[in-house]
C-alpha cells in the first residue's frame, strides 16, 4: 500500500500543557521511526489531526490513538490513499487552533463532521503556511 491519509477529531480528556507535551513527545518520536509526518491542532475541546504515512503504520497508529484513554469521542473524518504529503517535513507539528477555525460553539454543534474533506485539509495547509519551521 502507498501513501494513506488520516484525518482525526476528537475532543481531549484531561487537557493541560503537560498532557499536550507528552502527546507531541510520543508522537514526534514514534512518528520518525514509522515513516510519518503530520500535524495536531489542538485546544482545550478538540483534537484534529492529520497523519500520512504508509498505510499499515497510518493503521497501527490510529489503532493506538483509539486506545487512548485522552480521547473522547474519536472521529475518523478521512482516511485514504494521498498522492502527496501535506506536511512532508514534520514528525507531527503542533497548532493551537487559532480563531480563524471553528468556534467552541460551532464544535458543539458539529462542525467538524459536517465539514467536507477539502475544508478539513484546507485547515491544515493554513497551518503549513503560516509556520516557517519545521518541528
Amino acid at each position: 500500500m502507498g501513501l494513506v491519509r488520516l484525518v482525526y477529531a476528537s475532543h481531549p480528556f484531561g487537557f493541560d500543557s503537560t498532557t499536550l507535551y507528552g502527546i507531541l513527545s510520543q508522537s514526534r518520536r514514534n512518528n520518525a521511526a514509522s515513516g510519518i509526518t503530520g500535524a495536531l491542532i489542538c485546544r482545550a475541546d478538540l483534537y484534529l489531526q492529520l497523519l500520512e504515512g504508509p498505510g499499515p503504520a497510518i493503521d497501527a497508529t490510529y489503532a493506538r490513538i483509539r486506545a487512548d484513554d485522552r480521547h473522547l469521542e474519536l472521529t475518523c473524518l478521512i482516511h485514504g490513499p494521498a498522492e502527496a504529503r501535506i506536511c512532508p517535513d514534520w514528525a507531527m507539528r503542533d497548532d493551537p487552533a487559532r480563531s480563524w477555525m471553528w468556534t467552541r460553539e460551532e464544535v458543539a454543534a458539529g462542525a467538524i463532521e459536517r465539514a467536507g474533506p477539502a475544508e478539513i485539509l484546507d485547515v491544515f495547509r493554513r497551518v503549513i503556511l503560516e509556520t516557517a519551521e519545521p518541528a
